[in-house]
């Protein structure tokens, strides 16, 4: 592979896609960042593209712009929405927005970087799921999509493998961002309940999913691919009290 290595990075310009971005950055990469909207920060080595990738034609053309002006050596669909409701709320054009957001727009990034990365013989793919992908109340599209992602990236990986690409899912739990904060308020009693339900007692940090998106972006990593990491502080092991 190159020495250089360039990372597109969806959902960068806030939360733990701007920590993902900015640890990258430290680490000498450069990052192409598709957001809806620019960062509130730069970097000599950040291009920014603003595109909504609920919009599957735009997407789909600026994946094909990012693959023609750079060779792409790892992407991280870190981009995502939740959209809560109950079963009887649920409307399938919601399912369609979180399958284009979560499936659709990983495919079209995918299949525009990948005749890149398999002339290189080399790829870090990595997929953001959710610990909400085994299943949480007013998640249907949501936990339907996230769940997808997982047996998309196993796919994935079993057809990349022997060209030098791998992929693997992370898969956080409640992290403390802006989409966790628009369903819950910061420090009401719902906040410190769900932290005190999680066994490592706190809701986690960009930080925290951040390490574990880098563990597998490493390009020594070679014989780790198709799993999925739940940074989750132990919330999908599940358990009861008798």
């Amino acid at each position: 592979m190159s020495e250089r290595m360039i990372a597109v990075v969806t959902g960068g310009s806030a939360g733990i896609g701007a920590d993902i971005c900015k640890r990258m950055l430290e680490d000498g990469y450069d990052v192409v960042s598709m957001a809806r909207r620019a960062p509130d920060w730069s970097h000599p080595r950040l291009t920014t593209v603003q595109v909504d990738l609920l919009d599957a034609v735009a997407t789909e053309q600026a994946a094909l712009e990012i693959a023609r002006d750079f060779p792409v050596t790892h992407f991280v669909h870190n981009a995502g929405v939740i959209w809560p409701k109950l079963l009887g709320e649920v409307k399938l054009d919601e399912l369609q927005g979180l399958t284009q957001i979560h499936l659709g727009a990983a495919i079209s990034l995918m299949q525009a970087v990948l005749p890149g990365m398999e002339a290189r013989g080399f790829g870090r793919v990595v997929l953001m799921s959710s610990r909400g992908a085994l299943g949480l109340p007013t998640r249907t599209a949501y936990s339907a999509t996230k769940a997808g992602m997982i047996g998309m990236a196993r796919t994935w990986a079993l057809e990349l493998a022997p060209k030098g690409i791998t992929v693997n899912v992370v898969a956080p739990g409640p992290i403390q961002t802006d989409m966790y904060y628009a369903v819950i308020e910061a420090g009401s009693e719902r906040d410190k309940a769900l932290a005190a339900s999680i066994p490592v007692r706190r809701v986690g940090r960009a930080d925290d999913v951040t390490r574990a998106v880098m563990f597998f972006a490493d390009p020594q990593n070679s014989f780790v691919t198709g799993q999925t990491l739940y940074v989750c502080g132990g919330a999908s092991v599940g358990s009861i009290t008798i």
